[in-house]
């Protein structure tokens, strides 16, 4: 089974980003994820795109979701694409 690779953009001193973070450890050990941080603030470019909806989640490179992630919703996700790739052509 190949990596689910999760990227998500946040910055310091951000109550959303912090719990976001908090959702997706709490189920990382639940799946091969590949948990990758940006922050936004690092990046002008990424600043400019992100600063009024952080945090964003994206899911092999789908962004699914802005300011909270819920958990339930989550594992529904990452459950539905362990389903996909497990599938044969």
């Amino acid at each position: 089974m190949s990596l689910i690779n999760i990227e998500i953009y946040t910055k310091d001193d951000c109550h959303l980003c912090k719990s976001a973070k908090g959702v997706l450890m709490s189920v990382a050990s639940d799946y091969p994820l590949r948990i990758t941080e940006i922050d936004i603030t690092k990046d002008e470019k990424i600043y400019s795109e992100f600063k009024e909806s952080i945090p964003v989640v994206f899911i092999n490179k789908k962004r699914e979701f802005i300011y909270k992630v819920h958990e339930i919703t989550l594992r529904k996700k990452l459950d539905k694409l362990i389903n996909y790739q497990g599938e044969k052509p």
